[in-house]
C-alpha cells in the first residue's frame, strides 16, 4: 500500500469503538462467533465477551466501520510498553473486501504509530479474507506465513516411541513457570518466531507470554491436564514443555511446544505432543489444532507425521522502525 486507500463511499464511516454500545456491535460479534466455530472449530464466545466488557466500559481502542448505520467491520488494538498489538479485525461476510480490511488496519496502525511509546506493531489475524497472506501491506514491516493445522484425534494413532535420551515427564505445574520462561528464551534465540513475537527474545517476555496463555482466553481456556513438562535425567533440568488449551468442548489446541537445543532430535518433542493429544482425546475432544510458522519446516514435518493437516494459511505482520521515516511511506498526506 504505497498510497492511501481510496476515500470511503458516502454511506461509509469509520468511528471510534468508544462511541459505540455493545448493542451496536452484537450482530457482528454473533457472526464472528459462528465463523470461528464453522471454519476453525473454535468457540470464540469468551473472546467476544471480553470485547463486550471493554466496549461497555468505553475502554477498547479501535474502530468500527459503519455503513448506513450498521457495523460491518471492526478492529481493536492494545498498547503495552513500547509495542502495539492488533487483537482482532473482522469484516462481515456480505461486506468483506480487501479494501475494507485495509482501511480498518491502516486506521489502527496510524493510531498506534502516533502513540509516543510505540516502536513496534505485531498482528496475527486468522479471519482476514482468503489469500491475504499473499497481499503486501505497508512498508517498514515483515510478513511471515503461518499455518493453522488441525488433527482428527479419532483417527490419529498417537503411538508411543522410544526416547533416545533418558527423561521423565510430569503434568504441568505453575511452579515450572520460571524454568519454562528460561527454556523458551534460550530455545527461540535466533529462531524465526522470535522475529514474529518479541516476547520470545527475553526471559521476562517469555514469562509474560506464559502468563497470558494461562490467564486469558486468546488461545482458549488453558487445560492443565493436557499440559506437560519434560526433565533431563539425572540432572532434573527442564528440557521441554507442551501446553494445551480447550478452544471448544470438543476441540483442543496446542498453545506452545518447546524443546531445549540439547534435547532436539531425541523424540522428546514428539512424546510431549503425543501425551498432550492423547489426554485431549481422552477428555472427549474430537479435534486438536495448532499454529506454526511456514518457514519452520522441522516442526511442520513433525506435525504432519502425527496427522495434522493445514486448514488455513494466514500472515503474521510486524511493523517497526517508524522513527526512521520523516513521513509514513504508505500515507498520502
Amino acid at each position: 500500500m504505497a498510497a492511501r486507500l481510496q476515500p470511503p463511499l458516502p454511506a461509509q464511516e469509520l468511528v471510534d469503538l468508544r462511541r459505540l454500545s455493545v448493542r451496536n456491535l452484537e450482530p457482528l460479534l454473533r457472526e464472528e462467533i459462528s465463523a470461528w466455530r464453522e471454519e476453525l472449530d473454535w468457540d470464540f464466545e469468551k473472546s467476544a465477551e471480553l470485547v463486550r466488557r471493554f466496549v461497555e466500559l468505553r475502554a477498547l481502542n479501535g474502530n468500527a466501520l459503519l455503513e448506513q448505520g450498521e457495523v460491518t467491520g471492526y478492529t481493536y488494538y492494545v498498547l503495552e510498553e513500547n509495542k502495539g498489538l492488533i487483537g482482532d479485525l473482522y469484516v462481515r461476510r456480505p461486506f468483506r473486501t480487501a479494501e475494507r480490511e485495509d482501511w480498518l488496519l491502516e486506521a489502527a496502525l496510524d493510531q498506534m504509530i502516533d502513540s509516543p511509546s510505540a516502536v513496534r506493531v505485531e498482528c496475527q489475524l486468522m479471519m482476514l479474507s482468503p489469500g491475504r497472506h499473499d497481499r503486501p501491506y505497508p512498508e517498514a514491516r515483515s510478513a511471515f506465513e503461518r499455518n493453522f493445522m488441525r488433527l482428527d484425534l479419532r483417527r490419529a494413532p498417537l503411538v508411543e516411541s522410544r526416547l533416545r535420551r533418558p527423561v521423565f515427564i510430569e503434568r504441568w505445574s505453575d511452579h515450572y513457570q520460571d524454568s519454562a520462561a528460561n527454556l523458551i528464551a534460550a530455545a527461540y534465540t535466533g529462531h524465526i518466531d522470535s522475529r514474529i513475537n518479541d516476547q520470545y527474545r527475553s526471559v521476562s517476555g517469555s514469562r509474560r507470554f506464559l502468563y497470558n496463555i494461562v490467564q486469558y482466553p486468546g488461545c482458549g481456556a488453558f487445560y492443565r491436564p493436557a499440559s506437560y513438562a519434560a526433565f533431563e535425567t539425572p540432572s532434573g533440568r527442564l528440557c521441554g514443555i507442551s501446553l494445551a488449551s480447550l478452544v471448544a468442548l470438543d476441540c483442543g489446541h496446542i498453545t506452545q511446544i518447546c524443546v531445549s537445543d540439547t534435547m532436539r532430535g531425541t523424540g522428546v518433542g514428539y512424546e510431549l505432543l503425543r501425551r498432550s493429544l492423547t489426554t485431549l482425546r481422552d477428555a472427549g475432544c474430537r479435534y486438536a489444532s495448532l499454529t506454526v510458522t511456514g518457514g519452520n519446516r522441522t516442526a511442520i514435518e513433525l506435525y504432519e507425521r502425527v496427522g495434522f493437516e493445514t486448514r488455513r494459511r494466514f500472515c503474521a505482520y510486524v511493523w517497526e522502525g517508524f522513527g526512521q521515516f520523516p513521513t509514513r511511506p504508505w500515507r498520502g498526506d
